[in-house]
């Protein structure tokens, strides 16, 4: 208490007990009424708060959907950065700021007159080495050099009813060397190599071409061309029957 008040309380010789609880009292209903206003003006800052928000998220446009996290992995299903067979200068891969760049031939023009595909850039490529329209070179040091033609096709059993894959060598060797796969990506003996579509989607195996400068796996039937035969497909779902009822089974 400050000395004055304690001067006006020796004049007025009130005592200071009382004096004391009722300063007291009041200061306590001061803080009270200081307390009360800020939880009002707090309360109404927040209902501002919200409806200013919500203002502001209906403005605001709505975002696309993102692919799915599991897929976040995959890059042969991702959406290209430029068009098919877009020009040099903006296809993401040329530098647009050199000038070199812009007197480049522009795909679609080079392409124009090959057999058309339904992926990648368009172009069915082995029809067109088969058809005499593109002669690649074996050698750029010796043009001359004929290519190592392999006509051997490997057929690759998979599970479940999906059609097992056939590989053909010869499309494969009229444009590629032998030492282009075996043995750093493939081992040229039977069982040694194994292969899965998680690897291939993420750039291994197959996937070191597919995807990249062949034709991209999003076309199943490109690959998985030999449907199994009426006689694995019965076996296929008697096998999935049985193994249904004995997990049935097992669950009572």
């Amino acid at each position: 208490m400050s000395p004055s008040m304690l001067n006006r309380i020796e004049r007025l010789r009130i005592p200071a007990r009382p004096l004391l609880l009722i300063s007291i009292v009041a200061a306590g209903l001061s803080l009270i009424a200081v307390a009360h206003g800020e939880s009002s003006s707090a309360t109404g800052n927040s209902k501002q708060s919200t409806v200013q928000q919500k203002i502001t998220k209906e403005k605001q446009p709505k975002q696309k959907r993102r692919p799915s996290a599991a897929n976040s992995f995959n890059r042969l299903l991702k959406k290209p950065l430029a068009p098919s067979n877009a020009p040099p200068s903006e296809d993401g891969i040329h530098d647009p700021a050199n000038a070199g760049t812009h007197h480049l031939q522009w795909p679609s023009e080079a392409f124009q007159d090959l057999p058309k595909s339904g992926d990648g850039n368009k172009v069915d490529w082995v029809k067109s080495l088969h058809e005499g329209l593109i002669t690649p070179f074996v050698s750029l040091e010796e043009p001359e050099t004929e290519p190592f033609i392999m006509d051997l096709v490997i057929v690759r059993e998979v599970k479940g009813s999906m059609p097992d894959v056939v590989y053909p060598h010869k499309e494969h060797t009229e444009w590629l060397d032998c030492t282009n796969c075996h043995d750093e990506i493939f081992t040229p003996e039977k069982g040694k190599n194994q292969i899965s579509m998680a690897a291939i989607l993420l750039g291994r195996k197959c996937g070191i071409c597919h995807g990249k400068v062949a034709f991209p796996v999003s076309d199943c039937r490109r690959c998985h061309s030999k449907p199994k035969t009426d006689e694995q497909l019965r076996a296929l779902a008697k096998k999935s029957a049985w193994q249904g009822l004995t997990a049935g089974k097992a669950k009572q």
